[in-house]
């Protein structure tokens, strides 16, 4: 026999049961479903890349050299197919693929783990997903750096910004815009002193006060002491960090956010990242999904061909 409770499960079970096949979406369902955000928000936002892709010829500490793009090649023999060394072709087996000879996994946009630095620190695979969308925060210091190519991020320079738009929100990123970015295809003054930082007073601030996730900046350094003072705290406090970032100056200072996508090879000591910043839809740059839907892709203006580099480009 039921006791009185059983029948009480059981009659609840069944009234749940019945409200579900009435009901085409339950209210529960509806209340936990993040589909009306992408309706009433993402679908009309604009979308702007913070990335430079990377290729054979670009900004590198010297250290560590220029990666080479060259064609994937057969690994063996597979009857009536390929032979091994042969380079895979549209013509003879229907694709293409490539091979990267990367020197480094600190190339061109990236995120820092704290293992790049700290033995004892978090690597690339060991990042959590909550990584993936924030709140993005974009500290202009590009007038000052267009009269002093070596100025740092200062304390100020933060305080002034939350005079105009708030606390800065915990967990969120801050990116650091200094226009140096715009040098990128000058890899030789890119990488040359004088050039803009995050001074370590400011580092220290944006994650002991305001609890940020990670900063970013568009050269590949943090800063210009000879040890490396802001990167070595991070990375030994168990920050990660952001380098290489671009098209600050197309993003709003504040009401944006962040998507984080990286490479994610096991134990990584960097990871090749993506960023793209969602803004709001009144916006000045961007596109929005009805502008670049992404699918079906747009196709190139000519059949693709490899350059001189091994980069794949329209050729005519």
């Amino acid at each position: 026999m039921y006791s009185n409770t059983a029948r009480a499960i059981k009659a609840g079970a069944g009234f749940l049961a019945i409200a579900l096949l009435v009901s085409p979406v339950s209210s529960l369902a509806e209340e936990q479903s993040l589909w009306p955000l992408y309706d009433s928000a993402l679908k009309s936002a604009k979308y702007i890349d913070l990335t430079h892709a990377f290729e054979p010829v670009q900004p590198v500490w010297p250290g560590f050299g220029n990666a080479k793009f060259k064609p994937a090649v057969a690994g063996k023999d597979i009857e009536g197919y390929v032979k091994a060394g042969d380079e895979f072709t549209y013509e003879k087996h229907g694709f293409v693929a490539s091979s990267y000879e990367l020197t480094t996994d600190q190339y061109g946009t990236q995120l820092d783990p704290p293992s790049h630095w700290n033995p004892r620190g978090a690597t690339i695979s060991d990042l959590p997903p909550t990584f993936a969308v924030r709140p993005l925060v974009v500290i202009d210091i590009s007038g000052k750096v267009a009269s002093d190519n070596g100025y740092h991020l200062q304390v100020a320079d933060i305080e002034a910004w939350e005079q105009k738009h708030g606390t800065i929100p915990e967990g969120s990123v801050v990116f650091v815009r200094s226009d140096w970015y715009k040098k990128w295809a000058d890899a030789e003054r890119f990488n040359a002193k004088p050039f803009p930082g995050v001074s370590l007073d400011a580092l220290k601030f944006l994650h002991l006060q305001r609890k940020i996730l990670f900063h970013g900046h568009e050269p590949l350094d943090t800063d210009t002491t000879p040890t490396l003072e802001g990167e070595h705290w991070l990375m030994h406090n168990n920050f990660a960090q952001a380098e290489g970032v671009a098209n600050l100056d197309k993003v709003p200072e504040a009401g944006a956010l962040v998507t984080i996508g990286y490479a994610k090879p096991l134990g990584g000591s960097g990871g090749y990242a993506r960023y793209v910043a969602i803004a709001p839809a009144g916006s000045a740059e961007g596109v929005t999904i009805e502008d670049a839907p992404g699918a079906p892709l747009p196709q190139q203006s000519a059949p693709l061909k490899r350059d001189a580099n091994g980069v794949f480009r329209p050729t005519p």
